[in-house]
């Protein structure tokens, strides 16, 4: 049963006409892709282990230590916000401005401080980790900063888009169009 409703591109496949923004409501922040399958299964699995936790915790319930089972509650408890933020974590767009979702931070950037959204060639972090490889990245350059200053906001090495070529220029030039519509009205 296919849901509409949960997905990033839902209004790319109910549009015949190639609006380059197809967005009904431009005031609310999305993220112009899917999360990837690496990081849907990093979550699914925290949550199975939040599962395992809570029952843990029911059973030391039982066993009448009430501070060991706030204990592994609240550690269930922790473990299901990290797999919530691990989901929400990406690039997002509205009209307006640019934000980027890490699991600790959030950086807003608005329209009018964003000089340029472009993709480059460039070592990359693979999956996140320390290791660098050769992959592309959605860079954004702001106004105020020098030419050091870029921050990767995509790249085709991390948890959305490893071995996903396609969604990740898909994804990359939707935002760059994002960012061509509204840098010219603000």
């Amino acid at each position: 049963m296919p849901l509409p409703f949960l997905t990033a591109d839902r209004a790319f496949d109910e549009t015949a006409d190639d609006a380059a923004l197809p967005f009904d409501d431009r005031d609310h922040w999305r993220r112009p892709y899917r999360p990837g399958p690496w990081r849907v299964g990093a979550a699914a699995l925290l949550l199975l282990l939040a599962s395992f936790v809570l029952v843990a915790a029911v059973i030391i319930a039982f066993a009448d230590s009430v501070a060991g089972a706030a204990v592994c509650a609240g550690l269930a408890v922790a473990i299901i916000a990290g797999a919530l933020r691990l989901l929400r974590m990406g690039t997002w767009v509205s009209a307006h401005g640019l934000r980027r979702v890490a699991f600790l931070t959030t950086q807003t950037v608005p329209w009018a401080q964003v000089a340029t959204v472009r993709t480059t060639q460039q070592p990359v972090r693979w999956m996140g980790l320390p290791r660098t490889v050769q992959g592309q990245a959605l860079i954004l350059v702001r106004r105020d900063e020098q030419a050091g200053g870029q921050q990767p906001l995509l790249t085709d090495r991390n948890a959305d888009f490893m071995a996903r070529h396609e969604a990740f220029n898909r994804a990359a030039d939707s935002i760059e169009v994002w960012a061509d519509e509204y840098r010219r009205t603000a």
